[in-house]
């Protein structure tokens, strides 16, 4: 049943090497929830599912706050002041308009995801699918690559543009897609540089992953028998939360570095993408691992 996976127990060096991993890839454009999917079915763990994911997601989303605090803290401020003057872009107010970006570009994350809850919680975790979501993405990412003009700033994002990459965000939700990806892709696609992309794709990623991970607790909490199961694991994921803010810290620091100088590009993460994709449906065509969550 898979109510008997909802909360697997994890020992703590499981959720040490789960933690390390979710940090790793969590910002990075290769789907921080394909790994969480692959690496237990490599090693015959049990799936740790959706829920440990979004709890453990909780580390990094820390780490990305303390990461753009001062930003944030000059966002929340420009929404303030648009309250306050009742007009929702304020003319020449930057702040107030990435503020009110960040926020809105969340809505359709919100709507298809819980519109399509039960199915990215069972059906999407098959690891045929995850494959595919790895494959396509990376492709339409070196489109991306390929055709973006890069000639755009987040001081000049338009609302129309910021929509798009909130509804890319949107497809996110489809374990192999990427949050990261789908939104920096969107964000090359409408013409933001790399390293902007990445920035408005990390502070989206803000409400994103806070709200997935506050609404699979509460929901954990809600069902009685996995309200006590949380209490067995409790200790256990909020280490893995631990360590995966740490190691995303790190990561955010890095990415956006590496994204400053022009000659880098998305592609070493193209390249891995596509190479995972196919190596899992060898893996899963060759009977070494089974596609669906155990």
């Amino acid at each position: 049943m898979p109510d008997a996976q909802y909360l697997p127990a994890l020992t703590y060096l499981q959720t040490l090497f789960l933690g390390f991993v979710q940090g790793l890839t969590e910002f990075l454009p290769v789907s921080s929830t394909a790994h969480m999917r692959i690496i237990p079915a490599l090693l015959h763990w049990p799936d740790p599912g959706a829920p440990f994911s979004a709890i453990v997601q909780l580390g990094p989303i820390v780490a990305i706050i303390a990461y753009f605090r001062r930003e944030l803290i000059r966002y929340v401020a420009g929404i303030g002041r648009s309250l306050q003057q009742r007009i929702l872009f304020p003319p020449g107010d930057t702040d107030a308009r990435l503020g009110w970006f960040t926020v809105l570009g969340t809505v359709p994350l919100i709507v298809f995801g819980l519109a399509l809850e039960k199915k990215v919680d069972n059906e999407y975790r098959n690891l045929y699918f995850v494959a595919a979501a790895l494959i396509v993405l990376a492709v339409v990412l070196l489109i991306a690559e390929s055709r973006s003009r890069r000639t755009l700033t987040l001081e000049n994002l338009s609302f129309r543009d910021a929509m798009i990459i909130g509804l890319a965000q949107a497809l996110a939700i489809v374990p192999g897609a990427s949050r990261s990806g789908c939104t920096i892709t969107a964000g090359l696609f409408v013409g933001l540089d790399r390293e902007d992309a990445a920035r408005f794709s990390f502070l989206l990623s803000i409400p994103a992953i806070t709200l997935a991970g506050l609404y699979k607790l509460a929901k954990a909490l809600h069902q009685t028998a996995h309200g006590a199961q949380l209490g067995a694991v409790a200790g256990s994921y909020l280490f893995g939360a631990l360590i995966a803010g740490v190691v995303a810290y790190v990561v955010i620091k890095l990415f956006l570095g590496y994204l400053e100088n022009e000659r880098h590009t998305t592609m070493p993460f193209i390249i891995y993408r596509m190479l995972l994709g196919v190596a899992l449906l060898v893996l899963v065509s060759i009977g070494f691992v089974v596609p669906e969550s155990h």
